[in-house]
């Protein structure tokens, strides 16, 4: 059965979606942008995007019952991919392994004119 994941702690969906869904034991969430859960946009540049990024995945998978070491995939959308390897720090701080598969694509343009969106498949504990 399919339940809809919604949690204070990462920024309202902002359109007609849902922050994650869940189905059986998987999580789906949507993308995330590097807003603060008052919806706030991060400012600074690809680091301190990518950093609130995770910080709203964390908070998502949470409250859908898993965590960051549960995913199994991840979507990294980019602005730029000049500015890939100053995400990937960020990203390689909170991402342990066994890393989960991952494609990573650079985009016309960002909800918002961001710099990163995340998305991730998880494993619900």
């Amino acid at each position: 059965m399919k339940e809809i994941v919604q949690t204070a702690g990462a920024p309202a969906a902002i359109g007609p979606y849902s922050q994650a869904v869940t189905f059986g034991n998987l999580v789906v969430t949507s993308g995330q942008i590097p807003l603060t859960p008052a919806g706030e946009l991060v400012q600074g540049g690809i680091t301190e995007q990518t950093e609130q990024v995770i910080a709203n995945l964390k908070a998502v998978l949470a409250a859908a019952g898993t965590d960051l070491d549960r995913v199994v995939k991840t979507t990294v959308f980019l602005a730029d991919m000049n500015e890939f390897a100053a995400m990937n720090a960020v990203y390689e701080v909170h991402f342990r392994a066994p890393y989960p598969a991952r494609s990573t694509v650079q985009v016309a343009r960002l909800p918002r004119d961001v710099r990163v969106e995340i998305e991730v498949l998880a494993e619900r504990h």
